[in-house]
């Protein structure tokens, strides 16, 4: 095989496994900016940013939303990725690490707040995270729905049911009735096949070209994680709360000393929660893409074969990953609820 096709197998072997747009040309990766270059995409990668960017200068714009000292409105065109500073409603913005900034018309921005530019008061743009997390719901919703209406029918899966069936049981027979209870897990079972199911075909598309990172977002690991807390709080029975701020069969003194305690915990499970699935993503994103671009840095066709290689199994461990992130975080949410649904019984305590 002549060299060409080697370097035309290999690009494209890369198209399959980086996101789109993840590295600069080979010029740019052998300048003395190349660094800086791949860090900058690599960190333009993690974020969430207000257009689909395909490859190269094509993206897909999307709806720019945001307050500041009144409603705007216009499509993430106008700011051309970036890099151009854009006339909204007779004033000038930019778009800077995903974040809108105030600025005149050279782009200088009007207020900073120490190191940082001030943003807009209130962003809530339609970014590509939002139509993410819409898509897989839309896709869950008539999934399920779907499967739902052929068992109403016929209780023999058909077509993706053959697939999803096993996994549903797995969720109730391996997750929900060991940690919740055969009396009290029905209650549970939509939330937790619900959280399992996006969770899972979230991080699976984070996986695909297409530079999405949702779950590798803090702000949507905290509202699942919030999610799993209110739910918790509102099934949870009054035994649940007497045993964290009185808990039976131990001295006063002793009971003083564990309210404060086990108050603080019920608040850390959540946030543990939100860090465990929030790091686990955003960590292997980065392991990722640091070793697909550090084939970059190399001469030799050798070296560039071995990071390809271990590029191509840490993809298949990410797959793994994105499995058992989903799974962690369902079982999790099950203990939690098993916990405050949990019958106590106050004569035992003392004996």
């Amino acid at each position: 095989m002549s060299i060409k096709k080697l370097t035309h197998l290999f690009s494209l072997t890369l198209l399959l496994l980086a996101p789109a747009g993840l590295f600069a040309s080979e010029n740019a990766a052998h300048s003395d900016n190349g660094a800086a270059e791949r860090k900058e995409y690599i960190k333009h990668h993690l974020l969430d940013n207000h257009d689909f960017h395909i490859i190269g200068n094509i993206s897909m714009p999307l709806p720019v939303l945001f307050w500041d000292e009144g409603a705007h409105m216009a499509m993430s065109s106008v700011f051309e990725h970036g890099t151009k500073v854009a006339e909204i409603d007779g004033k000038f913005y930019k778009i800077e690490h995903a974040k809108i900034i105030p600025t005149d018309a050279s782009g200088t921005p009007l207020e900073m707040h120490g190191e940082h530019p001030r943003e807009v008061a209130i962003d809530y743009s339609i970014t590509k995270n939002v139509v993410v997390i819409m898509l897989v719901c839309v896709l869950m919703f008539w999934l399920f729905r779907g499967m739902a209406k052929n068992y109403q029918q016929d209780l023999v899966p058909k077509g993706a049911a053959k697939f999803f069936e096993p996994l549903v049981l797995f969720v109730r027979d391996e997750i929900a009735i060991p940690n919740i209870g055969k009396k009290h897990y029905k209650k549970y079972m939509g939330f937790l096949l619900s959280v399992f199911f996006f969770i899972w075909i979230i991080n699976l598309i984070g996986l695909t070209p297409l530079g999405i990172n949702v779950t590798g977002n803090i702000a949507i690991t905290a509202a699942l994680s919030l999610m799993t807390l209110f739910i918790t709080f509102y099934t949870s029975k009054s035994t649940y709360w007497a045993h964290i701020f009185w808990m039976p069969g131990v001295p006063v003194p002793m009971k003083i000393i564990l309210a404060p305690i086990e108050l603080l915990g019920v608040i850390i499970k959540p946030f543990a929660l939100l860090i465990r699935l929030y790091a686990n993503i955003k960590a292997g994103h980065i392991v990722l893409m640091s070793i697909i671009a550090i084939m970059y840095l190399f001469e030799n066709w050798g070296a560039k074969g071995a990071f390809l290689g271990l590029s191509f199994f840490l993809n298949l461990i990410e797959l793994l990953v994105a499995f058992l992130q989903a799974y962690i975080f369902t079982m999790l949410s099950a203990l939690y609820f098993g916990a405050a649904s949990e019958e106590h019984h106050h004569e035992e305590a003392h004996h």
